[in-house]
């Protein structure tokens, strides 16, 4: 059964009407038994492109991901919790910086291997830098470093995600399953943006 609530809809539908009606896409995962997919704290995530001042996207890595996996930065959103709060949270949260929302360019719904109801969702938005110091506020995060890159890079940082391999503990699964499935939010930003 689909995660989303009749009142998470209805705020998606708000947000698609504030910040432009989103790409939507369905992606099929292969496995659906690694974090956050298994996470049954959250329905799904936000994800950020947060532009900075110079045009650039902001990308972070955690201290126990494959070297070079770098990645929009996300964050989970509770049951209960209104997305836009969630990205405002999550954005503060992972990087300290003060942000204002743009626009919603995706809204991805994964489905498993076997079946049509979504069990995860993603929804991203490009936000652009207002301030703060760059640095994560959050020390459970992990996040071990930041890099930018320009907006037509970001398929090239989802080709770079779906290379990555070897098993997981701290996910709960492979690092192959969890590289493609981040690989979808990156190709349907770079879609969104036009790049």
């Amino acid at each position: 059964m689909d995660r989303l609530t009749a009142m998470a809809r209805e705020e998606l539908r708000d947000l698609a009407s504030r910040y432009g009606v989103p790409i939507r896409v369905r992606a099929r995962l292969r496995s659906v038994s690694f974090d956050p997919i298994t996470r049954a704290d959250r329905f799904g995530e936000v994800a950020m492109a947060i532009r900075r001042a110079s045009g650039t996207l902001l990308l972070s890595t955690k201290e126990f991901y494959p070297p070079g996996a770098f990645r929009l930065p996300t964050g989970g959103i509770s049951h209960g919790e209104a997305i836009g709060d969630a990205l405002r949270r999550e954005a503060h949260e992972e990087t300290g910086l003060a942000v204002e929302v743009r626009r919603f360019l995706a809204w991805i719904d994964y489905l498993p291997p076997k079946g049509d109801d979504a069990v995860f969702h993603t929804f991203a938005f490009l936000l652009d830098e207002r301030g703060g110091a760059l640095g994560s506020l959050d020390p459970g995060e992990r996040i071990s470093a930041y890099r930018e890159v320009a907006p037509a890079e970001l398929a090239l940082v989802a080709e770079r995600l779906e290379a990555v391999t070897g098993d997981a503990p701290d996910i709960g699964g492979t690092w192959s399953e969890w590289g493609r499935f981040r690989a979808v939010a990156h190709r349907a930003v770079a879609e969104a943006l036009g790049t």
